[in-house]
């Protein structure tokens, strides 16, 4: 790089972070919208931290009670399995007192070992009268069908993944297509939990019930999290347990299933209907484990047992016995048994509690997400790091309280660890790249200061191609020219051919517009080089440290200037640094010429204000002096007249002084007009020419003069000069 011109703007730089930023966004949002494999894991761990920070309350009144066959009742009754005339008991005492529903979660799929015709047949009998009595007694099998047929039982089946040939029964399950069938064909097979067979109870048995209901799940990870509803056997649908007890409870006939397409929108058990996700399932809101739902089978069984709390209840018979099955787990960090899953998933039922995670919940995370990312983009160059990890971490926050409340409200299912984390690596990543072209940009500052230098120490080679050199030197005009909170005009004339006033601006930020004007002591060549190099080291010095105090600065720019200064010149300076939304003036002023403040009001009667504070002795004048900086507050429309003394110091031929009464005049009369910033330049210099008459110029002239018209969203353009 070779000059200011060739250094990229900041503006390219947070341009081409954004793109970067907005590209990721996408990708991310794309990952959380299509369900990636890598975010169910902590999907499921974020939905199971919502049961257990706020678990179901358990039904008090209405509830599913389980009868076990627990420890207790294997320690009074004997070993498992009991004998089919003992369960037959169990059922009875249980229908006596008039359950809603009796659901036995007991495979029985071959004869009762223990029933008198098995010891008959194994030859353990040889006495004739004792046989004769045996096989006049009825099968316990017999006798555990007669006490299903006389009760709401419900009987359970098991899926197989191969075919047992085994009878299944199942209560009637109509399909329906919410969008209706095409040309009168039957809606397809729902994409539903499938098995190619199922084990099933003795056909006495199953001839009996009232009910069958499928016993089958598959876990995630080792958690029960969700349940089908229905399932295929082979083609035929049949319900799953808490289904199949709530349809015999209520006395329904038959079952409807809602399908759109492949995808199960929901089940309606009688007037009951229930929303599933697209494959028949849905999602178990688990309450803790309360052991005033489990009565004994050994209590039910006694005799003067009050049975009046199982009225108009469904019950489930269970085996919880220790190491007579499995437990499962639950997301509360339960481990309890298969009934009580059921129980729950039945009390969900019968409670309308079921959880949801409705189809447009991706969709609607992606599109937080989205919003989330797109405010941290906008505000990635206009923020300060420290307020954008505050943004980061509120953003962050946005998605877990709403998920929250969505889930204590309305009992849904929404995802904020998804948007959550791809957030932060969001920010981390425009962080990352931030750093890395703040890096490429102060070696890029390093780089046009020393070539700055070496373009100074060239201007020797002849006095036009300096004149270029210093002209290239100042800013552009157009710098700007979209921005509506100011208008800024400035003009330097040489005296000679290069000279040795200078002035620069620039944007710090998107709000900090800097201002630099400059008198080198003398003209000519050897102050437009000392010129050059001062403003160079000045910027050097702004641009390290763009939060730096301007005191500070100047103090900075004293000692690098100084340390470049064989010829011991010195140079007058005054810094300024506006912010334009506030119109607060930092300045600071090295033994320049006070700045002259003209107010937007156009009364006449208004004084002149100059700035008479911040100031100190000219760079060079005085090693290490502590310069302070000094604030004022810019009201809107008005307008701040910079200049060096090479209007004041003009001459006619005769050698008469344009002088500051006659600069006053000419202000307050542009001040009571209302002039804008270049109508203000234009004039000053017109006057300066007029008065001058050709006169030959004494000294550098420059002119600069800056219009607060307030921050942007008050900006009013109706002041505003056109020329």
């Amino acid at each position: 790089m070779s000059g200011a011109g060739s250094q990229e703007p900041a503006s390219g730089t947070a341009l081409r972070i954004r793109v970067i930023g907005a590209a990721l966004l996408l990708v991310l949002a794309a990952l959380t919208w299509l369900k990636a494999p890598w975010a169910d894991r902590q999907q499921a761990a974020w939905f199971d931290a919502h049961q257990a920070l706020l678990p179901r309350e358990p039904a008090r009144d209405g509830g599913v009670t389980i009868v076990a066959i627990d420890q207790k009742s294997l320690t009074a009754m004997g070993r498992w399995p009991w004998p089919r005339n003992l369960l037959a008991r169990l059922v009875d005492r249980i229908a006596q007192a008039q359950p809603a529903a009796i659901g036995i979660n007991i495979l029985m799929p071959e004869p009762d070992a223990l029933s008198p015709e098995r010891l008959l047949e194994q030859g353990y009998v040889t006495d004739p009268m004792l046989a004769a009595t045996l096989r006049s007694l009825p099968t316990h099998d017999q006798a555990l069908a007669r006490s299903l047929a006389a009760a709401p039982t419900v009987l359970v089946m098991a899926g197989t993944p191969e075919p047992t040939g085994l009878p299944l029964r199942a209560p009637p399950i109509t399909v329906r297509s919410v969008h209706g069938a095409r040309d009168g064909q039957p809606p397809p097979m729902p994409a539903i939990l499938q098995y190619a067979g199922a084990l099933t109870n003795l056909d006495l048995l199953d001839r009996q019930a009232r009910g069958w209901g499928l016993i089958s799940a598959l876990s995630t990870r080792g958690l029960l999290r969700r349940m089908p509803l229905v399932a295929s056997i082979d083609g035929t649908l049949v319900p799953t347990l808490a289904v199949e007890m709530l349809r015999v409870a209520e006395g329904v006939p038959s079952l409807r299933l809602a399908v759109s397409g492949t995808d199960v929108r929901g089940l309606s058990i009688g007037a009951r209907d229930v929303p599933t996700e697209a494959d028949g399932e849905v999602r178990v809101y688990y309450a803790p484990h309360r052991s005033q739902h489990f009565v004994s089978a050994v209590d039910v069984l006694a005799d003067g047992v009050d049975l009046t709390p199982l009225r108009g209840r469904p019950v489930l018979i269970g085996i919880t016995g220790i190491g007579l099955q499995e437990g499962e787990d639950t997301p509360l960090g339960e481990r309890v048994s298969a009934s009580e899953i059921h129980a729950q998933l039945l009390e969900n039922l019968l409670g309308g509690t079921l959880l949801r995670r409705p189809a447009w919940a991706p969709t609607a995370e992606a599109g937080l997400l989205i919003a989330l990312g797109a405010l941290l983009l906008w505000a990635l160059p206009r923020w300060r790091p420290f307020s954008l990890t505050l943004l980061m971490l509120v953003g962050v926050a946005v998605p877990v309280v709403l998920g929250f409340v969505a889930f204590r409200t309305q009992r849904l299912l929404l995802d904020a660890a998804t948007p959550a984390l791809s957030l932060l690596l969001l920010f981390v990543t425009l962080m990352l790249l931030s750093l890395a072209e703040s890096t490429r940009q102060r070696r890029s500052l390093q780089q046009l200061v020393q070539s700055q230098r070496e373009q100074g120490a060239r201007v020797a080679g002849e006095l036009l191609a300096a004149q270029q050199v210093q002209t290239a030197m100042l800013p552009r005009a157009d710098l700007l020219a979209g921005d509506a909170r100011v208008e800024l005009r400035a003009t330097l004339s040489p005296a000679r051919e290069v000279g040795g006033d200078l002035y620069d601006y620039f944007m710090l930020d998107d709000r900090r517009l800097f201002l630099l004007i400059g008198d080198v002591a003398g003209k000519g060549l050897s102050a437009s080089i000392f010129m050059a190099v001062s403003k160079a080291l000045y910027k050097s010095a702004r641009l390290r440290a763009p939060q730096a105090d301007l005191g500070t600065i100047m103090a900075s720019a004293n000692a690098e200037v100084s340390r470049d200064n064989p010829q011991h010149l010195f140079v007058t300076a005054f810094a300024a640094v506006l912010d334009l939304q506030t119109g607060a003036l930092d300045y600071c002023n090295a033994g320049h010429d006070n700045p002259y403040r003209l107010h937007a009001s156009r009364d006449a009667r208004q004084a002149l204000l100059r700035i008479e504070d911040g100031d100190g002795p000219p760079l060079c004048a005085v090693p290490d002096y502590p310069y302070l900086a000094g604030r004022c507050q810019l009201m809107p429309g008005e307008t701040l007249c910079l200049m060096t003394d090479g209007v004041t110091e003009a001459q006619t031929d005769a050698g008469a002084l344009y002088g500051s009464e006659r600069l006053r005049q000419l202000l307050l009369r542009l001040q009571h007009g209302g002039a804008g910033a270049h109508a203000l330049v234009e004039a000053i210099s017109a006057d300066v020419q007029a008065f001058a008459a050709g006169a030959e110029a004494a000294d550098d002239l420059t002119i600069l003069a800056l219009r607060w018209n307030g921050p942007a969203s008050a900006a009013a353009p109706a002041d505003h000069d056109p020329r």
